[in-house]
């Protein structure tokens, strides 16, 4: 028996779901985990995600002109990862590497078709023409000539299996109607080719393959909406092998594709097990767009265990990687979980006993589960049997240990339709239970449901009871993921601000989004938003007049006389006014040290922040300079007040912010004596510490004397501080 189970997202289209989607042309491959995939999208860049957070670890990009023209794959002896763009340049680099330019450079002679890499096996390359060469070969002489065995034929699929301890690569190519089949072992130097049978009106979609017992098994997909197998025994070279002509390989029918009595037309074909293969397509729908689905077929019993339906589309494409479906849905990357348990009879009818059912995972899906599915998750951690259509079965009720209070899928229910004044009693009964596991899962649903009723409601939005919520609740993105993104659509401020605070991940270009916001919201406008002052309130000047003169006081080593004198350069009277006054106000500039509070990683936050506008960018660099001043007037070099932001996280954002925009403020005359001044600070201060380090060497060599100095000796030392 074989079932779907969860769901979620791994890469969205943007912020708020919208944007153009993802590149239809991408691959995916495994990663040097078994939590981790590769995504390489055509021509752009490759992205590594840990696929349990749901998160992107790490992209590498090639420069403007060049185009990725293979997925891009993980070898897995050495941890690195080997790309090809523009067909003949071979790049290889490690996690650490940022910069793909500057990873190693390999020209061939030949254009590669693709890269195969084998847990034990290693990396294994194809060429357009059909030669094959492993990549530590390659290496040795990257200009060797490679021979063309396919001239008049085009590689249509290729895959790579270890038989023993010997790699194995297959790949299928095209001449006009005939299809041919080469089996190579490139440690033996041994290759056969066979012709694949024709069918009659019926041509070849795409094709899978598994080796078993010295045996290939060759899937294939036909226009007829049938699944063919072809055995291919895997020869030994003999003379009497290499004289004979090619042999034509018969297929025998394995499945014939239908969902509800209707013709599945299928686009993509994956291997499960040896009693089990996932087939993705779609349905003609008369008068609509067809109903494409996702099923799981077994192939002993040639019966149809699942299927599941994906009303927003797909490109087609389908990959599997441990227990794991990869599909493009819409515009989003999506995983769909499934189980597969070894072939009978009695699970292929759907007549398994209870006690040998599959156990559901207890994995949370924090995205876009259905409330169903979410609430039956929660209700109980025990196994749950799954159905023929691997719907979970929903409990009407559940103890919930308080009289008078709704259950979860009760109230779920009637947040859709009821008013606001009944929403938040049963929601503050809900709250008002003690924290559990299952609970905090529960209330991450209903704020998925308060959001997804925001959306389709203008006039609907209860900003006091999400903020409360947010707040008094360790939620997290994943766990409401349109939360944030229906606050930016609203303007709620405040609750932007809270969820920067709380949330530990927070998608990079979500926190954009936020700093745009805020940068552009007038001052005027934030004096009548309430927002939480306590990490500003203590070191921002409202008011330039009201400020108080300042005593020369030399807590930290620094005045302006000495920024002057160090730097031989007078500074201009703007420099007083970039580091005397704030130059946003109490509330923008809370609101700025929430996003400086927000984790992010340089290389997904770096693209976003080129594109904010430069008005916005050299107010933002001006409110960094001014805390970096008053960073540096404190011995501690720390702010007063709670979550106020640190010198690195200051340093840090100024260093990125300069990256993104420093090509785009040298051009603008406004940014010229900003840019001018926080050079002179900066090379003051390394100055300064500069001699700070000379005076603590001295001590130290100072320290180190006196221990050596014996109690009873008598000696005179004369130590020269230079």
């Amino acid at each position: 028996m074989a079932a779907l189970c969860e769901s979620f997202t791994l890469r969205g289209p943007g912020p708020g779901g919208g944007g153009s989607g993802l590149d239809p042309g991408l691959c995916l491959e495994p990663g040097p985990g078994s939590d981790l995939v590769l995504l390489t999208e055509r021509g752009r860049a490759a992205t590594l995600f840990k696929i349990s957070d749901q998160k992107p670890l790490g992209c590498w990009s090639v420069k403007h002109g060049q185009i990725l023209t293979c997925p891009v794959v993980c070898n897995f002896e050495t941890h690195e990862y080997i790309a090809v763009h523009d067909d003949k340049v071979l790049r290889i680099w490690k996690n650490e590497d940022l910069n793909l330019d500057k990873a190693f450079k390999a020209t061939l002679s030949a254009d590669v078709y693709r890269i195969h890499s084998l847990p034990q096996g290693g990396a294994l390359v194809l060429f357009r023409g059909g030669g094959v060469r492993s990549l530590d070969v390659l290496l040795e002489a990257p200009q060797q000539e490679i021979e063309n065995l396919i001239s008049a034929e085009t590689i249509r699929w290729s895959g790579a299996f270890m038989e023993g301890q010997e790699p194995v690569l297959i790949f299928i190519t095209q001449k006009d109607k005939d299809f041919f089949v080469y089996v190579q072992k490139p440690k033996l130097n041994s290759l056969h080719k066979y012709k694949l049978e024709q069918q009659k009106l019926a041509r070849p979609l795409c094709f899978t393959a598994h080796i078993t017992n010295q045996t290939v098994t060759l899937l294939c997909l036909y226009t007829n909406h049938c699944v063919y197998q072809v055995l291919i025994p895997l020869q030994q070279d003999t003379e009497e092998e290499e004289e004979k002509k090619e042999e034509i390989l018969s297929k025998s029918l394995l499945l014939k594709l239908s969902v509800s009595g209707a013709a599945l037309k299928g686009t993509s074909l994956v291997v499960l097990d040896k009693d089990h293969i996932a087939v993705l397509g779609n349905v003609p729908d008369p008068g609509r767009k067809p109903k494409e689905f996702l099923t799981i077929w077994n192939t002993k019993f040639q019966t149809l265990q699942t299927c599941k339906d994906l009303p927003q589309g797909t490109s087609g494409q389908l990959w599997c990687y441990e227990e794991k479906f990869f599909l493009i849905h819409g515009k989003v990357l999506t995983v769909i979980m499934y189980k597969c348990e070894t072939s009978s009879l009695a699970a292929a009818v759907g007549k398994l006993k209870d006690s040998q059912s599959l156990d559901v995972s207890s994995f949370v899906n924090w995205n876009t589960l259905e409330e169903e599915e979410l609430v039956a998750s929660l209700e109980s951690q025990e196994s749950v049997a799954l159905k023929a259509e691997s719907r979970m079965n929903l409990r009407s009720n559940r103890s919930t240990g308080q009289s008078g209070s709704l259950s979860v899928e009760q109230l779920l229910i009637r947040l859709k339709d009821t008013s606001n004044y009944v929403v938040e009693i049963e929601l503050k009964k809900l709250i008002a239970r003690a924290p559990t596991l299952d609970l905090q899962a529960a209330i991450g649903c209903v704020v998925t449901a308060l959001t997804d009723r925001c959306k389709k409601n203008p006039k609907f939005y209860p900003q006091s009871l999400l903020q409360e919520i947010v707040e008094t609740r360790d939620l997290s993105y994943s766990l409401c993921p349109d939360l944030m993104a229906v606050a930016l659509e609203r303007k709620d401020l405040q609750l932007l601000q809270i969820c920067l605070e709380r949330f530990p991940d927070i998608p990079e270009e979500i926190t954009y989004a936020c700093l745009k916001a805020f940068l552009s919201t007038s001052e005027d406008h934030l004096k009548r938003v309430e927002v939480n002052l306590d990490s500003a309130i203590c070191y921002v000047d409202v008011e330039c007049n009201d400020m108080e003169v300042k005593t020369e006081i030399l807590e930290n080593g620094f005045s302006e006389e000495m920024d002057q004198d160090m730097c031989d350069t007078k500074i201009p009277k703007e420099r007083q006014s970039d580091g005397g006054s704030c130059p946003v106000g109490l509330q923008k500039a809370a609101l700025l040290n929430a996003v400086l509070h927000s984790p992010y990683t340089e290389t997904f936050l770096l693209p976003h922040l080129k594109n904010l506008p430069a008005q916005q960018a050299i107010l933002f660099l001006r409110y960094l300079y001014y805390l970096y001043v008053k960073c540096s007037e404190k011995v501690n070099t720390t702010l007063p007040g709670i979550r106020s932001p640190t010198i690195n996280q200051i340093m840090d954002w100024m260093c990125l912010l300069l990256d993104a925009q420093f090509t785009v403020m040298v051009m603008l005359p406004e940014a010229k004596d900003l840019l001018s001044n926080l050079h002179k600070f900066v090379r003051a201060q390394v100055r300064f510490y500069s001699e700070l380090n000379k005076i603590e060497g001295s001590l130290r060599e100072l320290q180190r004397l006196n221990h050596l100095r014996e109690s009873q000796t008598y000696s005179i030392e004369v130590l020269e501080i230079v």
